[in-house]
C-alpha cells in the first residue's frame, strides 16, 4: 500500500497511534456479516472476527504512525475505530505510546 495522499487538518491524519496500539483493539463487536465481508479479506484474521495486525499495526493502517497516515478502508472501517475519537482517553493513551503528546479540545475538529 501506498503513502496517504490526501492531507487536511484532522490531527488522525498525522498520528495512526491507535491503529498501531494492540492486535487485541480492533476487535468486532457490533458489526454485521455484510459489514465485515465487505473488508478486503487480506485485512482481517482468519477468523474474521478482527482487523489484521502486523504486529500491533492494523494491516489497513497506511503511512508512518506520528508524520501522515491513513485507513485505506476509511468508510468500511469497523465501529471500534469509528468509537476512537481524537483526543479522548483511547487516543491520548496510544499517542502516550509512540511519545506523542495528548491532543488538546482544541486541535481536534
Amino acid at each position: 500500500m501506498s503513502e496517504p495522499a490526501v492531507v487536511d487538518s484532522s490531527p488522525c491524519l498525522t498520528c495512526g497511534a491507535c491503529c498501531a496500539y494492540s492486535a487485541d483493539w480492533p476487535r468486532f463487536w457490533t458489526e454485521t456479516d455484510d459489514d465485515i465481508a465487505r473488508i478486503p479479506p487480506g485485512l482481517l484474521t482468519p477468523d474474521q472476527g478482527a482487523m489484521a495486525c502486523t504486529g500491533d499495526r492494523c494491516r489497513a493502517l497506511l503511512g508512518r504512525v506520528g508524520e501522515r497516515t491513513a485507513c485505506a478502508i476509511y468508510d468500511l472501517r469497523p465501529e471500534v475505530c469509528r468509537d476512537c475519537m481524537p483526543g479522548d482517553d483511547a487516543c491520548a493513551m496510544a499517542r502516550e505510546r509512540f511519545g506523542l503528546s495528548s491532543l488538546a479540545a482544541a486541535d481536534c475538529p
